[in-house]
């Protein structure tokens, strides 16, 4: 079956990541992960390559089957302009290693605009701690940007704002939420 991306893979390749790239050690940027990586649009394929089991080591996903899958893949990628899945894949285990997500949110404010959340930002654990989540918050920071959002927030725990605030985003009060059972 012929691989499909959520969002066109070129809108990486438009952007100028060159005033981040001094953020990271080693010669690692958005634009190269590292050895054997490559920074891509989430794909129609990637339920093969373990994305499910990656967010598990970010929060409960529960039972999802291949048809599941494959419908929510449809039904985002059916939102034009609207969910940007990232991720990182391995090339030599052929094993998605990394994601996170952007979501635009259209606005009537600001002429129209759009907002950015960033969400779900995970690592594997076998991949930790060579900036692999720069890399992923950096390059949707800036595809946020390059697709006319006027604002980008995200949501951490307390110790993960130091990593955040590396690249860019400040603290602000008064968050609330309520969750509801499924």
């Amino acid at each position: 079956m012929e691989e499909v991306y959520l969002y066109e893979p070129k809108l990486l390749k438009e952007i100028d990541f060159s005033t981040v790239e001094n953020k990271f050690k080693h010669g690692i940027s958005p634009r190269n992960p590292g050895e054997n990586l490559i920074l891509r649009p989430l794909s129609s394929g990637d339920f093969d390559r373990g994305f499910l089991q990656l967010l598990t080591q970010l929060t409960s996903v529960g039972e999802v089957s291949r048809a599941m899958f494959e419908d929510q893949f449809n039904n985002m990628k059916a939102c034009k302009n609207t969910y940007y899945v990232t991720v990182i894949e391995d090339k030599e285990t052929n094993a998605v290693i990394g994601a996170a997500s952007l979501v635009c949110e259209e606005k009537f404010i600001h002429a129209t605009g759009k907002r950015g959340r960033v969400e779900d930002v995970v690592v594997s654990s076998d991949y930790r701690g060579k900036q692999l989540g720069k890399v992923l918050v950096a390059a949707l920071t800036f595809l946020g940007k390059h697709v006319g959002c006027y604002k980008m927030s995200l949501e951490c725990s307390d110790d993960m704002v130091p990593f955040y605030q590396q690249l860019g985003y400040i603290r602000e009060q008064n968050y609330m939420q309520q969750r509801f059972k499924n």
